[in-house]
């Protein structure tokens, strides 16, 4: 064999074995969960993986985990922007001495998450907690029974970048704290948040807390009852009402900072 010819089939043996690994290696900009799947597959719709924390692995940035039928997907880290969607089938997390999720992506990622059930069975830390990222939509969810003794907190966002988090037709109960707001001391740390539709019910402590000076929370046409307390704001939070809120029954009152009007 001549010196070409061994370079020639030298090449189509290394092209050969590249076609071959690459797509493993591929992210889908779609991936699938089920109760019945396991995490050694693709996560396909016909091969679904069993937990969010395998299928994240298989998904590109910006790409959506989508429930396949019922089932407990596990506690899940996010680091990029991505979407987790629960429509028409129970997704559930259970968040037993952990913290549901995590959220500690860039400043500029997206993260959204619709439809799921985060359960803390009484001693989970954190139903989410809003580390890193640019914006986070919570939509359609349930996140109950946080009650670690030292956090247990429905949702803590306390972001290390400038970030905007919308909480809508999502309830928050039975919690230690219903939503905390407490952006990091570091420069240029802020959080705005907008809770649309929200139920904030039955927490042992405060229901909403904006903690700092850029720390801001808009409600709008939500109910915060049943609480050890209601409204909370400290070191210059503010919590702005635009006035159509059921705010009562809270062991300690707690009334908005401000209000907008309605437009």
């Amino acid at each position: 064999m001549t010196r070409f010819s061994f370079l020639g089939v030298a090449l189509a043996a290394a092209i050969a074995t590249f076609a071959l690994v690459a797509p493993a290696r591929a992210q889908a900009t779609r991936t699938w969960v089920s109760g019945v799947g396991d995490d050694v597959n693709p996560c396909s719709r016909t091969a679904p993986c069993k937990t969010f924390a395998g299928a994240i692995s298989k998904t590109a940035a910006g790409g959506e985990i989508s429930v396949l039928d019922p089932g407990g997907f596990g506690a899940v880290t996010i680091t990029k922007s991505i979407s987790i969607v629960a429509d028409g089938a129970e997704g559930s997390i259970l968040g037993s001495m952990t913290n549901g999720i995590i959220i500690n992506a860039g400043p500029k990622d997206v993260v959204n998450l619709h439809g799921l059930f985060i359960e803390g069975a009484g001693n989970g830390l954190n139903g989410i907690k809003f580390v890193g990222g640019g914006e986070l939509h919570v939509r359609h969810c349930l996140i109950r029974g946080f009650q670690d003794g030292a956090t247990g907190i429905g949702i803590d966002i306390q972001p290390t970048v400038k970030a905007s988090v919308f909480v809508s037709d999502t309830t928050i109960a039975k919690n230690n704290a219903g939503i905390r707001v407490k952006p990091a001391s570091a420069d240029g740390a802020a959080a705005d948040v907008f809770l649309d539709r929200v139920q904030v019910v039955q927490n042992l402590n405060s229901a909403v807390t904006a903690d700092g000076a850029n720390a801001i929370v808009r409600l709008n046409g939500s109910t915060i009852t049943g609480n050890g307390a209601g409204l909370t704001a400290s070191n210059g939070g503010q919590i702005v009402s635009f006035g159509n809120n059921a705010i009562a029954a809270n062991g300690a009152g707690g009334a908005p900072t401000g209000k907008a009007a309605l437009q």
